[in-house]
């Protein structure tokens, strides 16, 4: 596994949904319960699994003082009062807006065009960087108190 199990039963899809909506609200210009109802379809599957272990691999790369069990205690110790709490409105660089068009691939909303620009091989290196910045994103708010 690409992360350890108890990162997955603490940032829980509703953890993460949670987490990115008001960065994709803001993005698509959507109100909040749109931007969640969005991300509830599209956060399952593959694309859960990739933010867990792209949130792991940033929470790997911000310490040395804690080993991995000690990363996962300040995650739940974080998420413990207030799991759902919003995420902060991140600033929209070229990963993020290649992660945010993937996600909305995945709810079928992207144009073909879309879809075959992350085909090719810069895309797919765009989607991937953009998922690493996302992590890191999140890995911040996964631990933020």
């Amino acid at each position: 596994m690409r992360f350890p199990p108890r990162l997955g039963h603490l940032a829980t899809r509703s953890v993460m949904v949670a987490k990115l909506a008001p960065t994709y609200a803001a993005s698509h210009e959507i109100d909040d319960e749109e931007a969640v109802t969005r991300l509830e379809r599209a956060v399952h599957g593959a694309l859960l699994e990739d933010l867990l272990a792209a949130s792991w691999d940033a929470l790997l790369g911000t310490t040395s003082r804690l080993d991995e069990e000690g990363l996962v205690e300040k995650v739940a110790q974080a998420l413990k009062n207030r799991p759902q709490r919003p995420g902060r409105v991140a600033q929209t660089t070229a990963g993020w807006s290649a992660f945010l068009v993937r996600v909305d691939l995945d709810l079928g909303i992207a144009s073909d065009a879309a879809r075959r620009l992350l085909e090719t091989d810069e895309g797919r290196k765009r989607s991937a960087a953009g998922l690493a910045e996302v992590g890191k994103f999140l890995a911040g708010e996964l631990t933020r108190k």
